[in-house]
């Protein structure tokens, strides 16, 4: 429902988190302009047009937070798409269950492999399905 605004104003829909705890709902919205970046003043923009969007679809029973965002230099990973384009890259990884007895993941990005994202952590690569992702972020690093 909120790429077709997000595109609409030329931005790119990188992705969306949606956190309950409790009484408290955030929705947070991430895009991204390759080109320019993103300013403080697009993600009001956005912001604008998607409460409109919200107010009038209403997706989300009671109150809610809604923050819009670049992905940022940690940017979180959603789609294929994102692990097919920052191969070779640090990698954080957390999983909804355990996989060979862990959880959490922090290696190079090695790509997709069918249903699968390749991470290679202390030498081993790791195939863990995409399906069983809860989290992924890039890794910063700063020079």
């Amino acid at each position: 429902m909120l790429r077709p605004v997000v595109e609409g104003l030329g931005y790119e829909f990188w992705g969306i988190d949606y956190r309950s705890t409790g009484r408290q709902v955030l929705l947070r919205l991430f895009i991204d302009d390759a080109a320019d970046g993103i300013s403080v003043e697009d993600c009001e923009k956005v912001s604008r047009q998607v409460s409109g969007v919200l107010d009038v679809e209403d997706p989300i029973q009671g109150e809610y937070t809604l923050e819009v965002s670049s992905p940022g230099m940690d940017r979180p990973l959603f789609r294929p798409e994102h692990y097919r384009a920052w191969v070779g890259h640090m990698v954080q990884i957390k999983l909804r269950m355990s996989f060979e007895g862990r959880r959490k993941f922090k290696g190079l990005l090695n790509g997709m492999d069918g249903d699968d994202v390749a991470v290679i952590v202390d030498d081993h690569e790791y195939l863990l399905p995409f399906e069983s992702i809860e989290k992924a972020n890039i890794v910063p690093v700063y020079e």
